[in-house]
C-alpha cells in the first residue's frame, strides 16, 4: 500500500465520505482530514495492518473484507465495500488492530484516519456520530440474521446427522441423544413409556438369497412398514444392522403389545419389490416389548426389551414377546 497524497491535496470532497455526510462544518472536517493519508492499492493487493487501529474509506475502487481471520473465527463470509464506504469502525471503538482481512478487489484508493482523529471526529461532528451510530446498527442486524441463519443450518445439519442414510428413520446417535430424556420425562411425570425390540428374521439368509441391494431393499420396506403404522408421536429408530426400534410414549403395556403385534402383522405382508418374473420375496420379524418401571434407566430399559425379543426368536420368530 502506497500514499500517493493527503486528502487536503486531493480532489476528494467531504460529501463524498458517508459516515461524514450532512455534517454541520465542511470546513472545520476537512480541515482535520487535511493531513490524512491518501493511499493507493493495486488490485489484489492486502492492506497491511499495523498494531495501531485506524479507520479506512474507500475513495475510489473497491475492498474485498473477510473478518476475523487472525482469530480462526472466518466463516467464508465476505463483504464487498465500495467508494464513500468505511472499514475499521470496530477496531477504531474498541481500541484494537482491525481482525479484518481486507484485498482490494480493483486498484484502489483509502482515506486513512487514526483512531485518535477518528475520536475528535466524533467530537466535532454529530453528525458523524449518527452516521456511525446507523452504520454500526445496520452492521449489527446483518450480523444478527446472519447468526440465526448459521443456526437454522447448523439445526438442520444436526438433525441430518441423527437420520440414518438407508431407512429414512433416526439413529443411534438420535437415541443416545434422546431416550435418556424421554426417561427421565416419564419418571418424573409418572407417565407409561413403552419400547419394542424389533430383529428382521433370517435376514443373512434374506441376503444370501436375494442379494444385498434386495437385503437394502427389504431394511427401507421394514422401515416403511414402522413409519407408516405408528403415531406422529412415536419413534421408530435403526438401531443396528437390521435391528430395528419403536418408543412409544405415554403407552402402556397392554397397548404396546397390540401395536407390536400389528407390526408384526403388517411386516409379514410388505413385499419387498415387485419384480413379477420372480417369487416375491417378503420379509417377517421378531418383537420383543418392555415397558418402563420405576428406577428403571435407559440402559435397562432396553435390556429387557432385548431379552423379550430373545424369547420372541427362540419361540419361532415371526412374532411377539414382552417382559
Amino acid at each position: 500500500m502506497k500514499q500517493i497524497s493527503t486528502f487536503g491535496s486531493s480532489s476528494y470532497r467531504i460529501s463524498d465520505l458517508q459516515l461524514l455526510r450532512n455534517s454541520d462544518d465542511d470546513a472545520a472536517i476537512a480541515k482535520l482530514l487535511a493531513n490524512c493519508p491518501v493511499m493507493r492499492l493495486k488490485a489484489d493487493e492486502a492492506v497491511t495492518e499495523s498494531n495501531r487501529a485506524h479507520l479506512y474509506i474507500v475513495l475510489r475502487g473497491a475492498l474485498s473484507v473477510a473478518t476475523d481471520t487472525r482469530t480462526g473465527m472466518a466463516d467464508g463470509t465476505v463483504s464487498k465495500i465500495l467508494p464513500g464506504e468505511s472499514i475499521g469502525e470496530q477496531s477504531v471503538l474498541d481500541e484494537e488492530a482491525n481482525l479484518s482481512s481486507i484485498t482490494a478487489l480493483d486498484d484502489s484508493e483509502l482515506l486513512v484516519i487514526e483512531a485518535d482523529l477518528v475520536w475528535k471526529l466524533i467530537d466535532e461532528s454529530n453528525a458523524l456520530a449518527r452516521n456511525l451510530l446507523r452504520l454500526l446498527s445496520f452492521r449489527i442486524r446483518a450480523a444478527n440474521a446472519q447468526l440465526r441463519r448459521r443456526q437454522k443450518l447448523g439445526e438442520f445439519y444436526r438433525q441430518l446427522s441423527m437420520i440414518d442414510g438407508l431407512t429414512g428413520l433416526y439413529n443411534r446417535a438420535w437415541l443416545n441423544d434422546l431416550l435418556p430424556t424421554m426417561v427421565s420425562t416419564a419418571h418424573g411425570s409418572n407417565a407409561p413409556l413403552a419400547l419394542i425390540m424389533i430383529d428382521l428374521d433370517h435376514f443373512k439368509r434374506f441376503n444370501d438369497s436375494h442379494g444385498h441391494l434386495a437385503g437394502d431393499q427389504a431394511l427401507r420396506t421394514a422401515a416403511q412398514v414402522l413409519s407408516g403404522a405408528l403415531r406422529p408421536t412415536d419413534f421408530a429408530v435403526r438401531y443396528g444392522g437390521e435391528e430395528m426400534m419403536v418408543l412409544l410414549p405415554d403407552t402402556s403395556d397392554k397397548v404396546a403389545v397390540a401395536v407390536a403385534e400389528r407390526l408384526c402383522e403388517r411386516m409379514q405382508q410388505a413385499t419387498v419389490f415387485g419384480d413379477m418374473r420372480l417369487p416375491l420375496p417378503h420379509i417377517t420379524a421378531s418383537f420383543g416389548v418392555a415397558t418402563l418401571q420405576p428406577q428403571q434407566n435407559e440402559q435397562d430399559l432396553i435390556a429387557v426389551a432385548d431379552a423379550a425379543l430373545y424369547r420372541a426368536k427362540e419361540e419361532g420368530r415371526n412374532r411377539v414377546a414382552s417382559q
